[in-house]
């Protein structure tokens, strides 16, 4: 396995009974001239939570990029639909929980709410899947399907 240094503690999020939690803070950078969160800035917090559910549960980007399942390969995102309930602020604490809704061949469809406190503040329904370096789809391996299904149903 490739060394990926030591994460501190809680940095990558936790598991959950219902899938992966991790906390962010909007900065200056992820707002626009009212102090509100820029639209496009929810994908990135979005993006955050996927990839640290993701490297919790022990796929990691470069091993994709590095060959280590037979050819180079990388996550892309095929679908996404947003629903924007209610503003995030600068200097709010966010609550970014994904889970895996189901997994079907190359594609895995995840569920992700982005809150502050208890709030809803924008919801995201994903469809995801990894391609090759030439873009054909490729199955996941039993092995992370198992993993993600077992990290979002107990």
């Amino acid at each position: 396995m490739a060394d990926h240094g030591e994460w501190p503690k809680g940095i990558a999020g936790v598991w959950t009974a219902d899938g992966h939690r991790l906390y962010a803070r909007v900065y200056y950078a992820d707002t626009d001239f009212s102090g509100v969160v820029y639209h496009a800035r929810y994908l990135e917090f979005f993006e955050r939570g996927r990839s640290d559910f993701l490297r919790l549960a022990g796929v990691h980007h470069t091993e994709l990029a590095d060959g280590k399942h037979g050819e180079r390969l990388v996550w892309v995102v095929r679908k996404m639909e947003i629903e924007f309930r209610a503003p995030a602020r600068i200097d709010d604490i966010l609550t970014i929980e994904s889970r895996t809704a189901d997994i079907s061949g190359a594609r895995i469809f995840m569920e992700q709410e982005l809150k502050r406190g208890e709030t809803v503040l924008v919801t995201a329904k994903v469809e995801a899947a990894i391609v090759s370096e030439t873009g054909r789809p490729r199955r996941f391996p039993k092995e992370w399907a198992d993993a993600f299904l077992r990290r979002t149903q107990g």
